[in-house]
């Protein structure tokens, strides 16, 4: 039973997170010759202000002009 865990920032909508899911789904399934019945899939989010880049967070990156 294949679980696929995903690190993203937040701010995706439902929809794109429901695409994301399928296509996931679909690659492994296909990949390892599984039932998509038996793929995970786990989305975890993060808050800009908790993702950094160069010892700058993606909410202050973003608040600059």
């Amino acid at each position: 039973m294949p679980l696929i865990q995903a690190t993203i920032l937040q701010g995706r909508t439902q929809m794109q997170k429901e695409a994301f899911y399928k296509g996931i789904t679909q690659v492994v399934s296909e990949t390892l010759n599984v039932k998509p019945e038996q793929v995970r899939v786990i989305i975890q989010e993060v808050p800009t202000s908790h993702w950094a880049v160069a010892g700058v967070s993606i909410a202050e990156r973003d608040a600059q002009p």
